[in-house]
C-alpha cells in the first residue's frame, strides 16, 4: 500500500519517506515541490528615485529575488482571480514600498526597509542586502508582488532544493525539501501532492475525451 511518512522536519527542511509510489510520480512530486507550487515574488517595480550606482534594471532584479512570505489561503494566482485585471487587485497583488530616505553616510539598504501593505506578505528575512548607498544617494520604489511558479522564473521557486534518494528497500525513496522561507516545507509538500493529484485528474479527463472522440 502506498504511503508517505514524515521522518524529519524543522523550520526550513522536511524529509518524507515515499513507499510503494511509482518512480515517475515520486519524481513528479519532487519537481512540483521545487517549482510547481505558487509563492509570492516581486514582479513589477516602479522606480520613483534611484541615484545609487546600481542601474534601475539591476535594482528591480535584486528586489525580484528577495524571497517573500506567502499565504496561499488568502490570495489567488492572477490568472485565477475573479478581478480578471492586468493590474490586479487586493486578492492577487500586494504592494511593497522602499524609501531609503536621505543619508549622509555610506549605508546598506536591507530588506527590512521594504514595507508591505499586508503584514503576511513580506521578506522572509530583514537582513537581505538590496543596494549600497553613498552619502547623498537615495532609492525610492513601489513594488508589486504576485503569486507565480518557478517554471515561469526561478524567483518563484518554492524550494532551494528538492531531492529524491533511493533507500536500500524496494520501491522506497526519501524526498527532502528545503524551503526558501516563502512557505514552510510541510505546506510545500502538501501543495505539491494536491497539484499532482489535480494534474493527474486533468490528464485522465483528456484521455477519456480522446477515447470518446
Amino acid at each position: 500500500m502506498s504511503s508517505l511518512e514524515v521522518i524529519s522536519k524543522n523550520e526550513n527542511t522536511m524529509s518524507v519517506k515515499l513507499k510503494d509510489i511509482p518512480l515517475q510520480y515520486s519524481n513528479a512530486l519532487r519537481r512540483l515541490c521545487l517549482n510547481g507550487v505558487p509563492v509570492f515574488a516581486i514582479d513589477t517595480v516602479d522606480i520613483i528615485e534611484n541615484s545609487s550606482v546600481l542601474p534601475d534594471e539591476g535594482l528591480a532584479h535584486r528586489l525580484g529575488l528577495v524571497p517573500i512570505k506567502t499565504d496561499l489561503t488568502r490570495f489567488n494566482e492572477p490568472e485565477k482571480c475573479e478581478c480578471h485585471s492586468e493590474s490586479g487587485c487586493s486578492n492577487c497583488r500586494v504592494m511593497l514600498v522602499l524609501d531609503s530616505g536621505d543619508t549622509d553616510v555610506t549605508k546598506a539598504v536591507l530588506s527590512d526597509e521594504l514595507t508591505s501593505e499586508d503584514d503576511s506578505v513580506k521578506p522572509v528575512s530583514d537582513k537581505i542586502p538590496i543596494v549600497q548607498l553613498a552619502p547623498g544617494q537615495r532609492v525610492k520604489v513601489e513594488c508589486y508582488a504576485r503569486l507565480g511558479r518557478g517554471r515561469e522564473h526561478a524567483k518563484w521557486n518554492a524550494s532551494n532544493i528538492a531531492t529524491l534518494v533511493e533507500t536500500d528497500k524496494d520501491n522506497e525513496r526519501i524526498l527532502t525539501v528545503e524551503s526558501t522561507g516563502a512557505l514552510n516545507p510541510e505546506d510545500i509538500i502538501l501543495a505539491g501532492v494536491e497539484e499532482l493529484r489535480n494534474r493527474m485528474g486533468e490528464f485522465k479527463d483528456v484521455l477519456e475525451q480522446l477515447k470518446a472522440d
